[in-house]
């Protein structure tokens, strides 16, 4: 074992190497024929080439090199084409620090089975009068990169469940096209990190629908992790444990306290808003929507017909089982 595995526990250390091809003798040579590809691209600014940061891009890509250089690549790539997004990117910022209160994310104490960090969303909890969907984006992004640290969840990875109730159409508008590939982008194409598992429950029609929208845009392996499982909770515990839930989610634990992550980011300027100001940040985040380029997602943008939408039966959804399994 190498010092860059010295923070991995000895399941680990097996799982990285059974499932990741990580292999100690080779560590080092593996991280270097990643560094060696970043002459290809002089076009981007690689602000970081050590080696523990190359090597979560490794066990994000099961080290394959190429695969794992061009996370790396993307991962700068899409910070230099959306500066505004990462202008003030910290948690005392006063959107991404509106939006980690709000528990965008919020982040359970105990990890599931597969010693996989389980982060909730509750998307209802979005105030649109105080900071934007990008902003939570942002959160959720600044909240990852500080996770991403420990070696243990870079091969073990997480789990996303977002909860509907409550989130409301008039919300839901506001989920554009545009908007929707940032976020895919950002998380999907761009950041080293292995999500086992995203769940959505209580889901209306309408994000029923925006899912079908997007699907096309999602790469395989991300729809197959992808659930539906509308109101039906005990197919959400055939996947992860009651035990480790909150009653929000049918499990046994207490409700979820969605300032919880918040203070773990924020510490003593949790409570400290005195660095509010809606126009501090409402101008870049406009200005970013304005620079999306539409391209890849094209096809989406006439939207779903209405008509169609309104045919849909709202109780066949809500009793939906998960699509697929888990690999």
């Amino acid at each position: 074992m190498t010092h860059l595995q010295a923070g991995l526990s000895r399941e680990t250390l097996e799982k990285a190497r059974l499932e990741l091809n990580e292999n100690p003798d080779t560590l080092h040579q593996d991280i270097q024929e990643v560094r060696d590809m970043v002459i290809t691209r002089p076009d981007i600014g690689f602000l970081r080439t050590d080696d523990a940061f190359i090597l979560r891009f490794l066990r994000a890509r099961k080290f394959h090199h190429f695969e794992a250089f061009r996370l790396l690549a993307q991962y700068f790539e899409y910070r230099q084409q959306n500066l505004d997004m990462f202008k003030s990117f910290k948690a005392t910022d006063p959107g991404i620090k509106q939006a980690l209160k709000d528990g965008f994310p919020g982040g359970l104490a105990n990890l599931d089975h597969y010693g996989r960090k389980i982060l909730v969303l509750f998307a209802a909890n979005w105030d649109q009068s105080r900071y934007t969907l990008v902003d939570i984006l942002r959160a959720i992004l600044l909240s990852l990169e500080a996770m991403i640290e420990d070696p243990e969840l870079q091969v073990n990875g997480f789990v996303l469940i977002i909860d509907w109730s409550n989130f409301t159409f008039k919300q839901a508008s506001k989920l554009t096209p545009s908007m929707l590939r940032l976020a895919i982008e950002g998380l999907q194409d761009s950041f080293p990190a292995r999500f086992g598992g995203i769940h959505f429950v209580n889901q209306p029609w309408y994000i029923h629908a925006l899912y079908t929208v997007i699907r096309p845009f999602l790469k395989e392996k991300t729809r197959k992790r992808i659930f539906l499982h509308g109101n039906n909770l005990n197919s959400l515990h055939q996947l992860i444990h009651p035990e480790i839930l909150p009653s929000e989610f049918g499990g046994m634990l207490p409700p979820y306290d969605m300032g919880t992550w918040a203070r773990t980011l924020l510490d003593h300027e949790y409570d400290d808003d005195s660095e509010y100001n809606v126009d501090s940040y409402s101008l870049p985040t406009k200005e970013v929507e304005k620079e999306l380029s539409p391209k890849s997602m094209k096809r989406s943008q006439s939207v779903v017909d209405p008509t169609v939408l309104k045919r849909m039966d709202k109780n066949e959804e809500e009793n939906m089982q998960p699509l697929l399994s888990l690999d």
